[in-house]
């Protein structure tokens, strides 16, 4: 789980990857984990709807954690 971030060009993308692994690490639980990154995101992008933000939050876990994955996502239009 210590996989280097670095390379996620979003920082709100970064940031959500990087808190929901450093909370999963600190033994928090994976709902508890998500709602916090979800928070996190529409602390970056306050105009972004609930469902929006748990829809990227959850592709961004799922493609960076989950799968492992280091190529780019979907996402917000955001450095």
């Amino acid at each position: 789980m210590a996989r280097d971030v670095s390379t996620i060009a979003r920082r709100c993308e970064r940031a959500v990857v990087t808190a929901y692994r450093e909370l999963m690490v600190h033994g928090n639980g994976d709902m508890d984990s998500f709602r916090a990154c979800t928070t996190l995101y529409r602390i970056h992008h306050p105009e972004a709807s609930l469902t929006e933000a748990h829809r990227l939050v959850a592709e961004w876990i799922d493609h960076h954690i989950v799968r492992a994955d280091d190529g780019p996502t979907d996402g917000c239009d955001c450095p």
